[in-house]
């Protein structure tokens, strides 16, 4: 997919991993990155594949063997009311209501209610958010 077409959340995405490895690269005397294992939440809804062509085209020198890795996160919530917990399932939702979750999840009260109590007063306590786990690499001796 040339550059141009890909969608820019992923493409963003890639860009503020490569800067991040980068520096902490430098700041850490790394000469080269092996290895960086990115979590995505789910909630994101990161397509990892447009995220693994985005990387390789922004591939630095101190990137060039480098292996990204990703570690997807579930959804989970939390009932405020009863303390129920419970994982997070677009299944069935209609497509609309899941990109209303996905850009904005406070909207997911308005959808959305403890299977145990109804409460629809909870939390996301797990599944947001996209984080480099680990970075690995070696310093010239």
């Amino acid at each position: 997919m040339p550059p141009a077409l890909m969608p820019m959340h992923e493409w963003a995405l890639a860009e503020g991993v490569v800067a991040t490895v980068e520096k902490h690269a430098r700041e850490n005397g790394l000469t080269s990155v092996s290895e960086v294992v990115v979590v995505l939440g789910e909630l994101q809804q990161v397509d990892e594949e447009v995220l693994s062509f985005a990387l390789e085209n922004l591939r630095t020198p101190m990137l060039r063997e480098t292996r990204f890795t990703f570690k997807r996160l579930k959804a989970r919530l939390k009932c405020r009311r009863c303390g129920e917990e419970w994982d997070f399932s677009a299944e069935g939702m209609e497509e609309d209501v899941s990109e209303a979750i996905h850009f904005l999840p406070e909207m997911a009260h308005v959808y959305l209610k403890c299977p145990k109590c109804g409460s629809p007063d909870f939390e996301f306590s797990q599944g947001r958010g996209v984080w480099i786990e680990s970075i690995r690499g070696a310093k010239d001796e």
